[in-house]
């Protein structure tokens, strides 16, 4: 099974909405840059029927360097996790 790529995604939203396929590209790529620069900054991006794409902050966490076996502090982080909607679960599981 191969996953759904974002110019497959391009090409989808071009036949869906008749527009040509640059036309298509820009909106998807402003879509993108809308959901990216929101996470950036902290917050959340939630889309109804779909899901939820959360940003968390991980805190700094004692690691060891697996070449010397050194212990050392992993810096803090933030990641993005994603929990879908049940209308998206149910169908999934159809």
């Amino acid at each position: 099974m191969s996953a759904l790529t974002k110019q497959t995604i391009i090409e989808k939203v071009s036949e869906e909405i008749n527009q040509s396929p640059p036309q298509a590209k820009d909106t998807i790529e402003i879509l993108l840059e809308i959901m990216k620069s929101t996470l950036a900054s902290g917050e959340d991006v939630m889309i109804s029927g779909f899901g939820k794409f959360q940003v968390n902050d991980k805190a700094p966490r004692k690691g060891r360097n697996p070449a010397t076996g050194r212990e050392m502090m992993l810096d803090g982080r933030r990641t993005v996790t994603f929990k879908c909607a049940g209308i998206l679960r149910d169908r999934i599981n159809q």
